[in-house]
């Protein structure tokens, strides 16, 4: 039969009351025909979306998560017969072991995971909690596990025939928020039935995001026992040819530094936008976080902060990359204080960022 779920009902266990078809003129509670297929109706999904993390930290859940990733043609662009035997003849012959050094050097060894699943797992949690039984919160990651199609049919499977995808990228780019759309997509063009689907937009320049992002540089701030002369606002990088393209990220997270400089009142000298994360031989978005790092340190600065808004979680680019290398690089040309302010992660500040841009999307849903 067709049932409306109702929400206390996916909580409690409760019995869901039937109803006719949608369009049906049979009146609600009318029986259906014996062989009509079970279905269950009625609800709204929200699903966060982020990157993803591999499975482990050797050499094989490192290859198949690396494989999976710069196999995506929206995150490596170059010719298919020029990549396809430099990705599996070099790159995943030899960058497995490294990578997964790196990864063990951040990993949540308590729960066998990486800190980016940790976080978008306790993300979706408490976005659950402060939406009450509304709506039905669920998380999944665009490379690696949990899997977009699998959480859209666990959606499916709880009631949900509306769906608000939110890719968690504060700042819109064809390698980000573009591919995770696209692995949604890839699902629903499977099912006979899909739901409704909304995608939430970017939100590089929404005043809660920013006052939230300023507001967690001011609390790491005071915690510092020393003054940063220079914080770097670092982004995760893209080939240049991308911008050119007309991939609008460069413009939003030049936008978003700015107005996060502006909240806290800094000038343009202070307050640097920056772009790390950059690999190969193409040239990237300028400037590159780890030459300003060094030319700072080489130029006589001694005290540096950095902070990375576009990030929604800490991951392996923020905690190994930023607090690790880049750390390095300041000390070693002569800096002497450096700190990295975390993500906003799934504190109470990320919270309201996520619950706000979820809570406008719905609007007309719930």
């Amino acid at each position: 039969m067709n049932e409306r779920v109702e929400p206390a009902s996916l909580q409690t266990g409760q019995a869901v009351r039937p109803q006719a078809a949608a369009g049906s003129a049979a009146p609600q509670g009318a029986p259906l025909p014996a062989e009509h297929p079970p279905v269950r109706w009625g609800r709204v999904g929200v699903l966060l979306m982020n990157l993803g993390t591999p499975e482990g930290t050797s050499y094989w859940p490192m290859r198949r998560y690396l494989k999976e990733f710069l196999s995506d043609r929206r995150v490596i662009e170059v010719p298919r017969l020029i990549w396809w035997p430099l990705l599996n003849l070099v790159i995943l012959t030899k960058r497995p072991g490294p990578k997964g050094r790196d990864y063990a050097s951040v990993w949540n060894t308590e729960l066998d995971e990486g800190p980016l699943k940790t976080i978008t797992r306790g993300q979706c949690e408490k976005l659950q909690a402060a939406m009450g039984d509304s709506v039905v919160v669920d998380w999944a990651m665009r490379y690696g596990k949990p899997e977009v199609s699998l959480r859209i049919q666990a959606l499916l499977d709880r009631g949900c025939d509306r769906i608000l995808l939110v890719p968690l990228y504060p700042q819109y780019a064809g390698a980000t928020s573009a591919t995770a759309c696209d692995q949604a997509f890839k699902a629903l063009m499977q099912m006979r039935w899909q739901p409704t689907v909304r995608v939430s937009p970017p939100y590089h320049d929404d005043p809660v995001y920013i006052e939230a992002v300023a507001q967690s540089i001011r609390e790491g701030l005071s915690r510092l026992d020393f003054e940063p002369e220079v914080i770097l606002t670092s982004f995760h990088g893209v080939p240049k040819s991308y911008l050119l393209k007309g991939d609008p990220y460069h413009c939003q997270c030049v936008k978003t530094g700015r107005l996060i400089r502006e909240a806290l009142g800094f000038s343009p000298e202070r307050m640097r936008v920056t772009f790390q994360s950059r690999f190969g031989n193409e040239e990237w978005l300028k400037p590159y976080t780890d030459e300003t790092v060094q030319d700072l340190a080489r130029s006589g600065v001694k005290r540096l902060a950095i902070v990375a808004p576009g990030f929604t979680a800490d991951c392996l680019e923020t905690l190994e990359e930023l607090d690790g290398e880049n750390r390095h690089y300041f000390e070693e040309n002569g800096g002497e204080h450096f700190a990295y302010i975390p993500c906003l992660n799934d504190s109470d500040l990320g919270m309201q960022v996520i619950e706000h841009v979820v809570r406008r999307e719905l609007q007309g849903w719930v």
